[in-house]
């Protein structure tokens, strides 16, 4: 059995997993900055880059308590090395830089959209190839994932992502931060039908997403109108509903492009919203196919994901120096595919 201990720390939660090679995650400990974050409305950089340094020794130990471990034990060191907010990349690459020297053990430095793309396969163990819609607060896009390291990028926001969408309609609407939740919940009890709200690029063909708009277009009704509990519900009920037709739109075109017949994997923090799901669901039954998430609490960041494709490479015989620099920018397509 090979041990891997990895470390999750790229925007503003501070992970460690320790994952073995049998799919079996003995620990996945996740502490949230959100308390500090909320009073800005969003993630502050040099916040959660301090946050992660005063995170880090007790988030490590706590996860190896859960697992019943000690450092001793790990095989493996792996850290998400990009993209993601420099100052807390940096925080985890250099933790586990230090503890694969200390300890004479292999390093792997991951790229946190593969740690996603893949997560399906560390839960479900789907197999290869699959077409994926990482939606996040900072990702949003379609890919074909054929192999390890082997992605073909489809299509993505040519603005901003759809978790960072809910996040500012949550607060026009004063609902406090992280938005996701709060909208999903309010959303329950709206009408979504209340506001026609417009679904960008859907008229052009590809699978391009934006929602720049979307949330100019909320603004402006919120501004425009005495913004009510009712408004309020009525509002979440039409942005979400929204959402799930420019996705069931998009998902569409994508499946039409990767032309065969795939399973549909929805990853990232987005894919933990219900009617999300269920909208995909739908829709996959149409295409007679059939779609998969993660587990909630693996949608959003956490060091499993990165662990679990951080054993794929290592079991493909791939290790990282020390010397490996953090990335703010990596993008998934820059990845070279792995021999099976």
């Amino acid at each position: 059995m090979t041990l891997c201990l990895a470390i999750e720390s790229s925007c503003d939660d501070t992970s460690v997993a320790i994952v073995d090679d049998q799919r079996r995650i003995h620990a996945n400990v996740v502490r949230s900055q959100i308390k500090a974050h909320a009073p800005y409305g969003g993630v502050v950089p040099e916040i959660a880059a301090r946050n992660h340094i005063a995170a880090m020794e007790p988030v490590l130990e706590a996860a190896l308590a859960e697992a019943k471990v000690s450092l001793n034990d790990i095989d493996v060191f792996a850290a998400t090395a990009g993209p993601g907010l420099i100052g807390g990349v940096i925080v985890g690459l250099m933790t586990a830089k230090t503890l694969a020297a200390v300890y004479q053990k292999p390093l792997l430095g991951i790229n946190h959209l593969e740690g996603h793309a893949l997560t399906i396969r560390l839960t479900d163990g789907l197999a290869y190839p699959y077409l994926l819609l990482l939606t996040s607060g900072g990702h949003c896009f379609y890919c074909h994932v054929r192999g390890l390291g082997d992605y073909t990028l489809l299509g993505g926001t040519i603005d901003d992502a759809l978790g960072e969408a809910f996040d500012k309609c949550a607060k026009m609407m004063g609902l406090g931060y992280p938005g996701g939740p709060v909208i999903e919940r309010l959303a329950a009890t709206g009408n979504p039908h209340a506001y026609d709200l417009p679904r960008p690029l859907l008229d052009r063909p590809g699978c391009d997403l934006s929602f720049s708009g979307l949330k100019t277009a909320i603004r402006y009704s919120l501004q425009a109108q005495e913004v009510t509990e009712t408004v309020k519900a009525d509002m979440a009920a039409s942005f979400q509903r929204t959402a799930c037709d420019i996705l069931e739109h998009k998902t569409r075109k994508a499946y039409e492009m990767v032309g065969a017949s795939l399973p549909i994997v929805l990853a990232g923090g987005v894919a933990a919203n219900q009617a999300i799901r269920r909208r995909m669901e739908s829709l996959a039954t149409e295409l007679g196919t059939f779609c998969v998430f993660p587990p909630i609490q693996l949608c959003t960041d956490n060091a499993a994901m990165i662990a679990g494709a951080a054993l794929e490479r290592f079991a493909a015989g791939e290790t990282t120096e020390l010397t490996m620099e953090p990335r703010a920018r990596w993008p998934l397509a820059e990845l070279q595919p792995i021999p099976a």
